[in-house]
C-alpha cells in the first residue's frame, strides 16, 4: 500500500511539472538560443567525466565485492603511467574545451553587443533598434518607450523581428532584469546605467522577472512580455496613449514601496525623466549626480557643497539634498540674513577652500543653508 501511494505521489508530481514551461530551454530569440546551446554543450562536456566516474564507481563496488574470489588483489600496487595519463588528460581536455566555449559564447552574447542577425539568420543591418528604458523600483518594473512616448508598469509589448535595446537603472537597491526566453540576466544599480540587447523571433507571451533578491516584495517583481507583430505593437501603444501622464510627481508616487502591482500604463512621459532617474534627481530642485561629478572633475566646489543642503519638502529636511553650488565670491557678496554660523569645514579640501589650519575667510559669515 505504501509503495502504491509513493507511486501515485510521483505520478502527480510528474503531471504537475509537465505543465511547467522551461523558457530557458525554449528560447524565442537569437541571444537566448546561443545561451541554450552553450548550456547544453557545457553539460554534455561535463557528462563525459561525470558518467564514466559514476559507472566506474558502481563497477568497482560490484567487481571487488567480498564474494568475488576472481578479483585481483594487489596490495603493493601504487602507480600506472597509463592511468595517470587518462586521469589527468581527460579533465584537462574538458577544462580547456569549456574555457574556450565559455570565452567565445560570453563575447557573442555580450549584453552591449548589437545584434547582427535574427534567430532565423536574417540580417539586421540598417534596422533601428527599439529603445526601451527600464527602471527597477520597490517592487515593480517601469518601462519607458521614449520614441513612442508611452510607459508601463509590469507589462511590456515588443515587436517580433526587431532588435530591442534596453537601457536600465535602479531607483533603490541593486536588482536583476531577466527575460529568459529573450536574453540573459543583467543587474541594475542606482546612479548607474547599463544596457542589454535582445530580439524575439516569434509571437508569444513570455515571463520576465527579478532574479536578484531585493526585499520583501521581491517575489512579486514579475511582468509579462508580449511578442507581437507590428500591428499588435501599434495597438498596444495606442491603448497606452489613453492613460495619464508620467511626470516627476507621478514617478515619485510610483517609486513608493508596494508589492504585487498590477499592470499600469502612462500615455505620455515627461522629457528626460529616465536621465533624471539615472542621475538621482527626479525631485524638483535636487542637483543631478552628473552635475556633481562635473564639478568634482574640476576640483570640487569646496565650501559650497556642504552649505547647499536644503529642501523645500519638510519630509526630506532631516536628510537634505544638494540644490546647487556657488563660488566663495558669490557667498561673500550674497546679502543673507543672520543665522547659525557655518559648520566646521577645516578637515575638507577642495577648490577655493583654505588648507587645514589656515584662517577661514568665511568663518564669521552668517549664513543659512536654506538661503542658498
Amino acid at each position: 500500500m505504501s509503495f502504491k501511494l509513493k507511486g501515485l505521489g510521483l505520478a502527480l508530481v510528474t503531471l504537475a511539472l509537465a505543465g511547467c514551461k522551461s523558457e530557458v530551454l525554449d528560447p524565442a530569440g537569437p541571444v537566448a538560443a546561443q545561451q541554450k546551446d552553450l548550456l547544453i554543450s557545457s553539460t554534455l562536456l561535463m557528462l563525459l567525466i561525470i558518467l564514466p566516474v559514476m559507472a566506474l564507481t558502481i563497477w568497482f563496488g560490484w567487481y571487488y565485492r567480498a564474494g568475488n574470489k576472481t578479483a585481483d588483489y594487489r596490495p603493493d600496487w601504487d602507480h600506472s603511467t597509463k592511468l595517470e595519463l587518462v586521469i589527468w588528460a581527460a579533465p584537462l581536455f574538458i577544462i580547456i574545451s569549456l574555457g574556450a566555449m565559455t570565452w567565445v559564447g560570453t563575447h557573442l552574447t555580450d549584453p552591449w553587443r548589437p545584434l547582427a542577425k535574427t534567430g532565423t539568420g536574417q540580417s539586421l543591418e540598417g534596422v533601428k533598434p527599439l529603445q526601451v528604458e527600464v527602471v527597477s523600483l520597490d517592487w515593480k518594473w517601469l518601462f519607458i518607450l521614449p520614441e513612442e512616448g508611452v510607459a508601463s508598469v509590469n507589462d511590456l509589448a515588443l515587436p517580433i523581428g526587431r532588435p530591442v535595446q534596453f537601457r536600465l537603472t535602479s531607483d533603490t537597491v541593486m536588482n536583476a532584469f531577466y527575460i529568459p526566453a529573450m536574453a540573459g540576466m543583467i543587474y541594475t544599480m542606482p546612479g548607474m546605467e547599463t544596457q542589454i540587447n535582445g530580439l524575439f523571433d516569434h509571437k508569444g507571451e513570455f515571463q520576465g522577472l527579478s532574479s536578484h533578491y531585493s526585499g520583501a516584495g521581491f517575489s512579486g517583481m514579475r511582468f509579462k512580455v508580449h511578442a507581437v507583430d507590428d500591428k499588435g505593437f501599434a495597438d498596444w501603444v495606442a491603448a497606452a496613449k489613453t492613460a495619464p501622464l508620467l511626470d516627476r510627481a507621478a514617478y515619485l508616487k510610483l517609486a513608493e514601496k508596494s508589492e504585487n502591482n498590477p499592470p499600469a500604463y502612462f500615455g505620455s512621459v515627461e522629457q528626460g525623466l529616465f536621465a533624471r532617474a539615472v542621475n538621482r534627481c527626479v525631485i524638483e530642485g535636487k542637483m543631478c549626480q552628473s552635475q556633481m561629478m562635473a564639478l568634482d572633475a574640476k576640483g570640487g566646489t569646496g565650501v559650497a557643497t556642504p552649505l547647499a543642503l536644503a529642501s523645500a519638502n519638510p519630509a526630506l529636511m532631516p536628510a537634505g539634498f544638494v540644490t546647487g553650488a556657488c563660488s566663495l565670491d558669490e557667498l561673500e557678496a550674497a546679502k543673507l540674513p543672520k543665522a547659525a554660523a557655518l559648520p566646521s569645514i577645516l578637515p575638507l579640501l577642495g577648490h577655493g577652500l583654505a588648507a587645514p589650519g589656515a584662517p577661514n575667510p568665511l568663518a564669521a559669515l552668517p549664513i543659512s543653508p536654506s538661503d542658498l
